[in-house]
């Protein structure tokens, strides 16, 4: 992921950040030993900032489009009521005993079901509808096709907020023929920028961070 402040900034802002609880750096820490691509993880920053969004919405339904090792969950679990639900699809069931490792140990494992699959195929299947809030944060070449499924099944009001939108800051430079990914970010950001049904503010956080309030 492509650094859009300086690290100098990124790490006063870290230090100024709360820290989060030991569950999370357990898991953040066990994330950068275990995988590939341990940058995927929310980490300490953009993990509170789903747990101010969490507290300040109160949602009782959350969905999450790309589980990871699960930092992003339970950031959104830290901020929900005791009351709230959390369905989150990760298509990588090679992380699943992993997740639920630390889903487990979380303070209500009872709220969070993990669904282990394609996105696409999951969705539907969803038995819930009004969610509060989403989270798209997986293949980026399923992002438009997410965002179609996800929208009718959000609450007049609710948000859906999608990461990535900036991809490492090729959305403003000229895309390679060959980089799907660029690509559908780019006509991801098209698509949500003239759609009449939402009201959305692109933040360059991180790797971008797009909010979408369906109206």
């Amino acid at each position: 992921m492509f650094d859009l402040i300086a690290e100098n900034i990124e790490d006063y802002c870290k230090v100024h950040t709360s820290d989060p609880d030991v569950l999370l750096y357990q898991l953040w820490r066990e994330t950068h030993l275990k995988t590939m691509n341990p940058r995927m993880a929310s980490g300490k920053l953009q993990g509170m900032f789903l747990t101010f969004i969490a507290k300040m919405m109160q949602p009782q339904k959350v969905l999450e489009i790309g589980t990871f090792t699960g930092y992003s969950t339970l950031s959104f679990a830290a901020g929900m009521p005791a009351s709230g639900h959390i369905d989150t699809i990760e298509s990588n069931a090679e992380l699943e005993d992993f997740i639920l490792k630390y889903f487990q140990h979380s303070p209500c494992p009872e709220n969070i079901t993990l669904h282990i699959g394609n996105a696409l195929n999951i969705i539907p299947q969803l038995a819930a509808s009004d969610y509060d809030l989403a989270f798209i944060d997986a293949d980026k070449e399923e992002y438009a096709a997410c965002y179609e499924l996800i929208l009718p099944k959000m609450r007049k009001g609710g948000i859906i907020l999608a990461d990535n939108v900036l991809w490492n800051t090729k959305v403003v430079e000229e895309v390679a023929h060959n980089d799907k990914d660029t690509k559908a970010i780019v006509a991801f950001n098209k698509k949500v920028q003239i759609d009449p049904r939402v009201r959305n503010m692109l933040l360059p956080f991180r790797d971008g961070m797009m909010l979408i309030e369906k109206l």
